[in-house]
C-alpha cells in the first residue's frame, strides 16, 4: 500500500529529481487537437512560444519543434523565433467537439473541448481513472489558459484521480519476454506517473493564489492496471475508452525494449451525457457509482514520489 504522507526528506528528493517533460510530438498533438476542434480558429494568433513553454512545462526549443511539425502539416503559418505563429487561414472550420450522439474520437480530440466546457461551471468536478494522467494534464491546459485570460471564472474545482499503485506488477507497459526488464519499465512508468500528477496538481493549486479559487486535487492508488480510462465531468458526462494493448519497441534509459503497451492519448473516447436518453443516463450514473466505489474501498492513499 502507498503511504498517506511522504517524509520531508522524500519530498525534497522528489523535488530535486528531474521530471520527464512532454516531447515535441506531445505538444504538437495537443495543439493540433485545439486547432481541429475549433478551440484555435483559422487565422487566429497562437499564444507566444514563452507562454506555451510555460503551459506545457518545457523549453522553448521543444515548443518550436512542435510548431514546425504543425507548419509542415500546413496547420500553422509564420512559425519563427519572433512573433507568435498563426493558425492557417484556409483551414476548414473546426469540428464539433465530441458529445453525446457524435462519432467517437481520439482522446485528445474529444477530451480537450469537453474539459474546457466543464470548466465553465461554477463548481467544476473532474474524476479520472487512467494510467498516467498525461491526457488529463494536457487537456486541462486550455481551460487554465482561459481562466488566466479572464474568460472562465469557476469558484471551486475538485479533481480526483485514480492511478495504478506503485506496488503492483503492471500488466502494461511490460516487456514481452519478462525478466529484469520489467523493473526498468516499471521504474520508467512510475517516474512518468508521478511527474504528470505533480504537474497537474501544481497547475491547479496555483489557481488558489492567482485567482482565489477553492481547489482540491486528490490522488488514490488502484491495486490493478486499469484496462480502460474514464473521465467524469461535473457528474453529468462520462468519457470512456479502452486501453488497446499493442506490441511495439521503445527506448528507455538508452535501452531498446520489446514491450506490450497502450497509446493512451490516441485511445478512442465514447461520450455519454445524462439526459441524452435512458442508456446514456444509466451509463453516467453507473460510472459515477463505480468510480466512487473504487475510491472508497480498494484504492489506497497515493504519494507522487519515487
Amino acid at each position: 500500500m502507498e503511504p498517506e504522507h511522504a517524509s520531508v526528506k522524500g519530498r525534497q528528493s522528489a523535488e530535486r529529481s528531474p521530471r520527464p517533460q512532454p516531447s515535441p510530438r506531445d505538444v504538437a498533438d495537443e495543439l493540433r487537437t485545439r486547432i481541429r476542434s475549433g478551440v484555435l480558429r483559422p487565422g487566429q494568433r497562437m499564444p507566444t512560444q514563452a507562454r506555451l513553454a510555460d503551459e506545457f512545462g518545457v523549453e522553448r526549443g521543444t515548443v518550436r519543434q512542435a510548431l514546425r511539425m504543425l507548419r509542415e502539416e500546413r496547420l500553422l503559418t509564420d512559425v519563427s523565433k519572433g512573433a507568435p505563429a498563426t493558425v492557417a487561414p484556409d483551414l476548414p472550420a473546426g469540428g464539433v467537439p465530441a458529445g453525446p450522439g457524435s462519432a467517437p474520437q481520439p482522446t485528445m480530440a474529444a477530451l480537450t473541448p469537453r474539459i474546457a466546457d466543464a470548466f465553465a461551471a461554477r463548481h467544476v468536478a473532474i474524476d479520472a481513472l487512467c494510467l498516467t494522467a498525461v491526457s488529463l494534464t494536457l487537456a486541462i491546459g486550455e481551460p487554465l489558459r482561459r481562466i488566466h485570460a479572464g474568460e472562465l471564472k469557476p469558484a471551486k474545482i475538485d479533481v480526483r484521480v485514480l492511478l495504478p499503485s506503485r506496488d503492483i506488477d503492471l500488466a502494461f507497459p511490460a516487456p514481452v519476454d519478462g525478466g529484469a526488464a520489467g523493473r526498468t519499465l516499471q521504474r520508467h512508468w512510475l517516474t512518468h506517473r508521478n511527474a504528470q500528477g505533480q504537474v497537474l496538481r501544481h497547475n491547479l493549486l496555483a489557481l488558489r493564489s492567482t485567482h482565489g479559487i477553492d481547489v482540491r486535487v486528490s490522488f488514490r492508488a488502484l491495486p490493478f492496471t486499469p484496462p480502460v480510462k474514464l473521465y467524469l465531468l461535473n457528474g453529468t458526462e462520462a468519457l470512456f475508452a479502452y486501453y488497446t494493448v499493442k506490441r511495439r519497441e521503445q527506448q528507455v534509459d538508452q535501452e531498446q525494449f520489446e514491450l506490450y503497451d497502450a497509446e493512451g492519448t490516441r485511445s478512442v473516447l465514447f461520450a455519454f451525457e445524462q439526459g441524452a436518453g435512458p442508456r446514456d443516463t444509466a451509463f453516467v450514473e453507473q460510472s459515477l457509482r463505480w468510480f466512487d466505489a473504487l475510491w472508497g474501498t480498494i484504492s489506497s492513499e497515493l504519494v507522487l514520489t519515487n
